[in-house]
């Protein structure tokens, strides 16, 4: 791809998976897969990316996080884990490739995907919605408008960011 464009101007990384079980239950397996795909993927795809942004002098990346990054959900220790981590290497990333490259990191809350609606359907997607202030779930548009936002000029300021998009959830 970048033989053929010769720049590369934005990326946004959403790699997740998640694989619930109790922490004490939670196999080797399931934990590397999860940091594999969540956290791994998304460093050194962000790395690949960094090199030619560095090099031409300009990028800006969005790193999708999760509201379990600043958040406890019961049965989702590797998960939390996970994209806790994605904040924390999106700090360090914004510090070592700035000026050159502004990384920030998305946190969003379930989101009326295909996926999300089927996952959170019926009465445990009802329950849910009832611990978030807004009363309801994400929209992928929201999320997408954010991530708009900080690939554009006007967040030419802001690198190192954790936006999350909840409804007030993680405010409680």
């Amino acid at each position: 791809m970048f033989a053929h464009f010769q720049r590369l101007d934005y990326l946004i990384n959403s790699a997740g998976v998640v694989l619930l079980d109790k922490a004490i239950e939670v196999s080797e397996s399931a934990w590397d897969t999860t940091l594999d795909i969540n956290l791994k993927a998304s460093f050194f795809m962000a790395q690949a990316c960094a090199r030619h942004m560095i090099a031409q002098g300009s990028g800006r990346i969005v790193n999708l996080a999760s509201q379990a990054a600043v958040i406890g959900l019961d049965r989702h220790v590797a998960y939390c884990a996970s994209k806790a981590a994605i904040v924390g290497m999106t700090k360090v990333l914004a510090m070592e490739w700035a000026p050159q490259v502004n990384v920030n990191a998305i946190s969003p809350t379930i989101v009326e995907t295909a996926l999300g609606k089927k996952a959170w359907a019926g009465e445990v997607g009802e329950r849910a919605k009832l611990q978030i202030p807004a009363g309801r779930f994400a929209q992928p548009e929201e999320i997408a408008g954010l991530a708009l936002y900080l690939l554009s000029d006007a967040a030419q300021m802001i690198t190192g960011a954790n936006m999350v998009i909840d409804g007030g959830y993680s405010i409680q």
